[in-house]
């Protein structure tokens, strides 16, 4: 695995990535607009970047953004990869490190996710204060490295307090709507279903996805500050449960997605 992303690292210093100092990995239906904040852009495929798994999912890009964004060097992930594709963890999560090893200083992490949360509705922003892990896998499974992190990475506090706190005070300032609350990780890549939605609300999450657990959790066991936030792009109550697909998910997404980037842009501009 080391020299996997040592061989990526290195292809990637060579196309002219020099120290970027933020991550952003962009999610189901976002992205558009973020990108449209660099500077002189450089996008790279990641079928040209050596052992990097390539996006399946419709509406990924699938390439990395390298640019400048409110006077910092970012690095964003136009499209990232999910366990439902067949990937292992450890391929999933691989770009978190060779971001963090180009020099990446904090991740900042969106997703599209279903509203479990009864007082919320879709089109609103979820900030991440915790997640619950229901994948099958973990990508520390195996060998630990000790130059990426220890054998046992703590997790009491997955989500930068800092950042976190940053996000809430940007929100408040223009008067964006952005709630608070636990992600659950769920395999995929099918809905879930009423009884799960149920057994959902019930162990504490609000928002449902199937992404972002993998990255946290590999950020944290290289103590790389991260947050996230989620579009909720449906709602999920069992007991009036409407049928949801895939078009209709972007489109919500793609609705908030303006005031997603206004809050990523902020942040990065205030890092």
């Amino acid at each position: 695995m080391i020299k996997e992303i040592n061989r990526a690292v290195e292809f990637l210093k060579k196309r002219g990535i020099d120290k970027p100092e933020v991550g952003v990995i962009l999610g189901t239906g976002l992205g558009n607009l973020f990108v449209k904040e660099f500077k002189s852009p450089v996008a790279i495929p990641y079928n040209s970047i050596p052992h990097f798994p390539i996006s399946t999912v419709e509406f990924h890009k699938g390439r990395l953004i390298y640019g400048k964004v409110k006077g910092k060097k970012v690095l964003a992930m136009q499209g990232r990869f999910h366990y439902y594709e067949g990937y292992d963890l450890r391929q999933i999560t691989l770009p978190v490190r060779v971001m963090q090893l180009l020099g990446i200083e904090y991740l900042l992490i969106s997703n599209a996710a279903g509203n479990l949360n009864p007082k919320w509705s879709k089109g609103q922003l979820m900030l991440l204060d915790d997640h619950i892990n229901l994948l099958p896998d973990n990508p520390l499974r195996g060998e630990n490295f000790e130059m990426f992190g220890p054998r046992f990475p703590d997790m009491s506090q997955p989500y930068s307090k800092i950042l976190n706190s940053k996000l809430k005070q940007i929100a408040r300032a223009k008067k964006i709507k952005l709630n608070e609350g636990v992600y659950a990780a769920v395999p995929g890549p099918n809905l879930e279903t009423r009884a799960e939605y149920r057994f959902l609300r019930t162990i504490g999450a609000d928002a449902v996805g199937m992404s972002t657990v993998p990255e946290v959790i590999v950020a944290n066991h290289m103590g790389l500050p991260c947050c996230a936030v989620s579009v909720l792009t449906d709602d999920c109550d069992p007991d009036n449960l409407q049928p949801v697909d895939l078009a209709t998910i972007v489109k919500v997404a793609g609705k908030a997605e303006p005031k997603l980037t206004e809050l990523y842009v902020e942040l990065i501009r205030l890092l």
